[in-house]
């Protein structure tokens, strides 16, 4: 197995404090010091309407860290319209970043489920130009996060997860997507993560963060702290972004 320096930690792990989650930020924490990870980021699902954000950082500063495991704490928003808007509540105090989910595509006017996606393309819009839209979007929401949340991180979830829901694959999206998206990382400083539930980015989009010079790191998207730090699809995306 290769070894990958993005391995040492986990990025995107979810407590009870999400709904669809059954791991408590402590067993979370214990198990990612079982794995001898040295960071872990402690996320969980928010809307504009979540108000338990400062109670969510609170248990996370309360709980006793193992010597050697840095804790980090996000909030999962989503990418909401081509001008980047996201669905992220008005206090974030203490939280390290926003991880920034494309759970819907990012319409002109708010979030397009995949069905009605589906139906955009059916009735003839054209692909190339949905393709251009979620970029737009992506580098809108990065560009726009980085002026009005300074001091923050802003972290990609699982990245281009939305497009084998529309009947999309990320061998669609043109080089020169990969590049603008890439480089406008790199400009802003947004954490691209390489996520193991969702096998994604890919390969060719990852070499395009590492040659622009984005940070990569991994992440598991636990919902259970068993699969804190366990790597396999992230360790041949990797693998095959180096060759």
């Amino acid at each position: 197995m290769t070894t990958h320096p993005e391995l040492v930690g986990d990025y995107h792990v979810h407590s009870t404090f999400s709904d669809d989650a059954v791991s408590t930020l402590a067993e979370n924490i214990a198990a990612a010091a079982a794995a001898g990870l040295t960071e872990l980021r402690l996320i969980d699902h928010v809307r504009a309407s979540t108000t338990w954000v400062p109670e969510f950082v609170a248990a996370v500063t309360a709980e006793p860290v193992p010597e050697g495991l840095t804790v980090l704490t996000g909030v999962e928003t989503k990418l909401w319209s081509v001008a980047g808007d996201l669905d992220v509540p008005a206090d974030l105090t203490g939280v390290d970043a926003i991880v920034i989910a494309d759970h819907q595509w990012p319409g002109v006017d708010g979030p397009w489920t995949p069905a009605e996606t589906i139906d955009h393309i059916t009735n003839g819009m054209p692909r190339e130009r949905l393709l251009g839209m979620f970029i737009d979007a992506s580098v809108a929401a990065m560009v726009r996060f980085s002026s009005t949340y300074p001091g923050k991180s802003a972290q990609l979830a699982h990245w281009f997860s939305i497009l084998p829901k529309v009947g999309l694959h990320e061998d669609d999206l043109l080089d020169e997507h990969l590049e603008r998206w890439a480089a406008a990382a790199a400009a802003t400083g947004t954490v691209i993560e390489v996520n193991e539930k969702w096998d994604c980015p890919g390969p060719r989009a990852v070499r395009a963060a590492l040659a622009a010079g984005a940070r990569i790191v991994a992440s598991t998207d636990s919902h259970i702290s068993t699969d804190v730090g366990r790597y396999e699809r992230v360790i041949a995306i990797l693998d095959e972004a180096r060759r």
